[in-house]
């Protein structure tokens, strides 16, 4: 697959993900604590399916286990730092302030998605189509979660959508990297793929499942992540 149409796929599975989920402020003006804690099992789901059982694999049989696990380390240490960064900014205005947090946070956190799409598809078309799918799905409710507080905020529902589409850009940023850095060598295609998988798996175990289970007790969060899980396997067997 070419670089431009690699980081065309990456950029719209960024801006369409997120920017859905600022368009559903359109129809969903206070989303349920259930709703959200569902939609976010599932997501987290098919996220951590995606990543075990066919991104880490990929970067393991491409750079070997020792490159594949600093990869992953590298991933991991990258997203906890710039999870401090935004914890420690100081950004006043209630709702709106809380909207502006996770939009940086969705923004960071979708760089290195990006780069694990434009990785896969030097990989393979049905890795990179994976990859970007279940991207995309997770784009949604945090495009949501973002576009919720500024709602709440005032903000009307056009220019939630124009911040979220925003906050998907930088899938595009990491997918041209990740296509040009994996024309490199093979080994950055496996360590590329060992960066994103660490990071996707921070951001998973890290914030979208505690976020999940802290949003509503019940057991439908749980519920969502087997569905996803099984979600998961499902594609990468048939895809």
């Amino acid at each position: 697959m070419s670089t431009f149409n690699a980081m065309i796929i990456g950029s719209l599975v960024g801006v369409i993900g997120t920017g859905l989920g600022g368009a559903a402020t359109y129809f969903f003006k206070n989303p349920s604590a259930r709703f959200f804690s569902g939609i976010m099992g599932i997501t987290a789901g098919l996220m951590l399916s995606i990543v075990v059982f066919d991104l880490l694999p990929h970067a393991f049989d491409i750079a070997g286990l020792a490159l594949g696990t600093i990869g992953i380390l590298i991933g991991a240490i990258l997203i906890s730092f710039f999870d401090m960064i935004i914890e420690n900014m100081d950004i006043a205005g209630g709702f709106i302030k809380e909207g502006v947090l996770l939009g940086i946070a969705i923004a960071l956190h979708n760089f290195p998605e990006g780069l694990a799409v434009g990785s896969g598809f030097m990989v393979s078309q049905s890795l990179g189509i994976n990859i970007a799918l279940v991207i995309a799905l997770h784009d949604f409710p945090e495009g949501l979660a973002m576009a919720t507080p500024f709602s709440a905020g005032g903000i009307p529902p056009y220019k939630n959508v124009i911040y979220t589409v925003l906050a998907g850009i930088p899938t595009g940023i990491g997918a041209l990297i990740g296509v040009l850095t994996g024309g490199i060598s093979p080994y950055f295609i496996g360590l590329n793929l060992g960066i994103a998988g660490g990071a996707m798996l921070y951001v998973t175990c890290g914030d979208i499942i505690p976020e999940a289970r802290n949003i509503y007790k019940g057991e439908i969060s749980i519920l969502g992540m087997i569905l996803g899980i099984i979600g998961g396997i499902i594609i990468t067997k048939h895809l």
